[in-house]
């Protein structure tokens, strides 16, 4: 019989603690409601101890991601405060459990927000700015090999957030060719355009309000969306100053260094 409240127990302990007490053979065996399930219990769980949810995150937004997992569709996850950082923050790269980074687009929805299948000129609308940012994860997978189950349990690997101070228009963006970069050390590492977000992150927006819609949920007035990243994952393993440029958002640069 399978134990929600003790598999969620597993991934709050392994949020704070870096280490997975739980039995490994139980995440395979779940549905994808049942790990959804489970988020939603690790994520009460953090509420009671005084973190705030703010907002939501897709993830597995690319085509080849969702074929590895056998996917018709990307996840979500929740974002929470206290791990929302400006872009001013100095980061620990070893607080995380093999750091990694993705650049993002971070879109602060201005009203309420709710349906199926809405326009792209509705999203739009709904949008009050738009920000770069980098995705914080924690690059680990307890059970192999990976599962979309853990990955949702997880709340998509989620750790943390920058955001930029750029407040962009978003009716000035196409939502379809800007090019995300990602520098190390003023090295390019990697590129793509925003397209490669499950053909542009207006699509990936959608997809979440028709989500929680589903589920008898809205998207609040002041939330922030990360639509996912069109290049794969950036980890970090030394003392490294990240660079993340948007074509037509902006940029922002970190610091990564171990206390």
């Amino acid at each position: 019989m399978k134990n929600m409240n003790r598999i969620a127990e597993d991934f709050y302990h392994s949020f704070y603690n870096k280490e997975w007490l739980g039995d490994t053979a139980s995440l395979t065996n779940l549905s994808i409601d049942e790990a959804y399930e489970v988020q939603d219990l690790v994520a009460h769980k953090r509420i009671l101890l005084g973190e705030r949810v703010v907002g939501y995150k897709v993830g597995c937004t690319s085509e080849a991601i969702r074929a590895q997992f056998d996917l018709k569709e990307p996840i979500n996850g929740r974002l929470f405060q206290p791990h929302i950082f400006d872009c001013n923050a100095l980061i620990d790269w070893s607080d995380y459990i093999n750091c990694a980074i993705e650049p993002e687009m971070v879109l602060t929805i201005g009203k309420d927000l709710k349906g199926e299948n809405l326009s792209d000129d509705e999203l739009v609308r709904s949008i009050a700015y738009v920000s770069p940012g980098i995705e914080l994860h924690n690059f680990k997978f307890w059970a192999a090999p990976a599962s979309i189950q853990e990955l949702i349990c997880s709340g998509g690997i989620h750790a943390g957030l920058i955001v930029g101070d750029q407040k962009i228009d978003p009716t000035k963006l196409l939502f379809t060719n800007e090019l995300f970069s990602v520098y190390k050390d003023g090295v390019l590492v990697t590129s793509a355009p925003s397209a490669e977000i499950m053909g542009g992150p207006l699509h990936s927006l959608r997809w979440l309000v028709t989500f929680l819609t589903g589920k008898g949920l809205f998207l609040k007035k002041g939330s922030l969306v990360i639509p996912g990243s069109p290049v794969e994952l950036v980890q970090i393993d030394r003392d490294t100053t990240v660079k993340i440029t948007i074509d037509n958002v902006g940029d922002v640069t970190t610091m990564f260094k171990r206390k």
